[in-house]
């Protein structure tokens, strides 16, 4: 028998997984639920909500939940064996007292301590699987961290070359919640503490992961640009090895004629990324479709960090396609902003200030902050204040969850309260200086500090230098440097690290930013070793 190529090796095997999986009801005419209609659950209120499962071909299956019942008949999809049911109940009030589902076929199956509420999905890398217990405040929290109002779904890390149906994970009382999500976690408890509601948070997280690997596939194969991006940059990894290597070999040739031997090494092989696109999509988001929520927040870039041009079309087409696949309408999408990390340099902060830099992550904290202008009911947490200077992995929490609870309750919830900190509005140039005009000022802008930092001015030359900043009467902010006699731009927080402290007097800080347009330095030549 032939060998099979790794892709149909892994498309295979998780069509065969899938194929016992679903197989199971039909062999013992049970019917069966998915793992996100568990014990515990919480249930999207103010929602038609749609129940599945799969039973026998043809057999007639009844739910019924708080006084309200519908009935279906499980119906063949091919290719798949099994047989689906699926029906529509609700809207459904907020309840606080558990209820039971129950679902009957040929046999009977409850589903208890059943509350319904607001339900939440946390997505993203690293910083949103990061776990409670290991968070600055891990000792004091934990104590005090049995919410019964908060219930938690942690789906299990899978990659599937196709979406899968289902997901071996139950819902938990929020009684021991370490190995959960931090950001996630202060964001249930401070989200049911204002809203008085259950709040159901369902993990989908995964570390080091890029955002191409949590999009539909319909986002990456009928975007044009995405589906042309993503090729030509591994068919371009690999021309430029081969380039490399012929190259190194003519060389190498020539000097051999000369009695001589390369002093260089030969060219590395290329690193073919390792995610694909949609593969977390498929296997962690897919099963969870169209199970009611409220919405979603998000926390991933760094993966994505040397690519924010392309990140500025990947992330609004991820969450256009998410939309899309529930169904929902523009349902709230809540992202972070990636945290300041001064990717492990090991620098002082008085080196990393000496001169102003470009930085790549800043370019994706604008794209991150921007993509409010091209998707509606979006908002964006500012973390300038949060970051590790050494640390990709911040272990200040607490602040992050809260800013994404505080955006939920003015966006989601219609809550008048300062909700963001300041954002830039305009530039005034003004003879050798230039005003700074915000909104999100709230009661008005602040330094933390003697005096405002993280502030760049440039000529016509575009050479950026540390300029004075001073925060006006009309809260507004003057910036100016000496040797700048014609400003063009200024710059905030333009650092993979910026060292900033423009807050509001609500306390929450002001996102990077520039008022110009000047396109990325191309990149520095590779110094070969010695």
């Amino acid at each position: 028998m032939p060998a099979m190529n790794p892709a149909s090796s892994i498309r295979f095997s998780t069509w065969m997984s899938l194929a016992v999986v679903s197989l199971c009801p039909v062999l013992h005419a049970d019917v069966k639920l998915p793992g996100v209609f568990s014990d515990h659950m919480v249930l999207q209120r103010d929602q038609s909500l749609t129940f599945w499962g799969w039973a026998d071909e043809g057999e007639m299956v009844t739910i019924e939940f708080q006084g309200q019942k519908a009935t279906a008949t499980a119906f063949r999809q091919l290719p798949n064996p099994l047989s689906r049911w699926q029906v529509k109940l609700g809207p459904f009030k907020v309840s606080t007292t558990p209820a039971s589902l129950i679902v009957q076929g040929k046999n009977r199956v409850e589903r208890k301590d059943v509350l319904v509420g607001d339900v939440w999905i946390c997505s993203g890398q690293s910083n949103m699987e990061f776990p409670l217990a290991r968070s600055a405040d891990a000792e004091k929290e934990l104590p005090v961290a049995s919410l019964p109002l908060v219930r938690l779904f942690t789906v299990p890390r899978t990659k599937a070359a196709e979406p899968v149906g289902d997901v071996r994970a139950t819902w938990q009382e929020c009684r021991t919640p370490g190995s959960f999500s931090a950001v996630g976690y202060y964001f249930g408890r401070d989200l049911q503490k204002a809203l008085g509601v259950p709040i159901g948070l369902i993990g989908t997280y995964y570390g080091g992961t890029p955002a191409e690997a949590w999009a539909t596939r319909n986002t990456m194969n009928n975007h044009p640009d995405l589906r042309r991006d993503f090729s030509e940059r591994i068919d371009k990894l690999r021309n430029d090895y081969a380039g490399a290597v012929q190259k190194f070999n003519a060389d190498a040739e020539e000097l051999k004629k000369k009695g001589k031997r390369p002093t260089a090494p030969p060219p590395k092989a290329p690193v073919i990324p390792a995610w694909q696109g949609s593969e977390l999509y498929n296997g962690m988001v897919a099963p969870l479709v169209p199970y009611g929520l409220r919405g979603v927040i998000w926390y991933q870039g760094e993966s994505n960090a040397d690519r924010a041009a392309q990140y500025n079309v990947l992330f609004p087409e991820l969450i256009k396609g998410w939309r899309a696949a529930w169904e929902l309408g523009d349902f709230p999408f809540l992202a972070v902003q990636l945290a300041p990390f001064d990717k492990g340099r090991n620098r002082p902060v008085e080196q990393i200030m000496a001169t102003p830099e470009d930085s790549d992550w800043a370019r994706l904290r604008e794209v991150q902050l921007q993509t409010g202008k091209a998707v509606p009911n979006y908002a964006c947490v500012v973390t300038t204040d949060v970051g590790d200077k050494d640390d990709i992995h911040p272990n200040r929490k607490e602040p992050v969850g809260a800013r994404l609870a505080l955006a939920a309750r003015a966006l989601t919830y219609g809550e008048k309260l300062v909700a963001t900190g300041p954002t830039f509005k305009e530039q005034i140039i003004q003879g050798e200086k230039v005003l700074l005009r915000f909104d999100s000022v709230g009661t008005g802008l602040v330094a933390r500090g003697d005096k405002l930092t993280g502030f760049a001015i440039c000529g016509e030359d575009k050479q950026f230098v540390w300029a004075d900043a001073q925060i006006q009467a009309d809260n507004t902010v003057l910036v100016s440097a000496s040797t700048v006699k014609k400003p063009v731009a200024v710059r905030y927080g333009w650092a993979d690290f910026p060292v900033v402290n423009l807050f509001n007097k609500e306390g929450l800080p002001a996102s990077p930013f520039r008022t110009d347009n000047f396109p990325p330095p191309p990149p520095l030549p590779v110094k070969a070793k010695k």
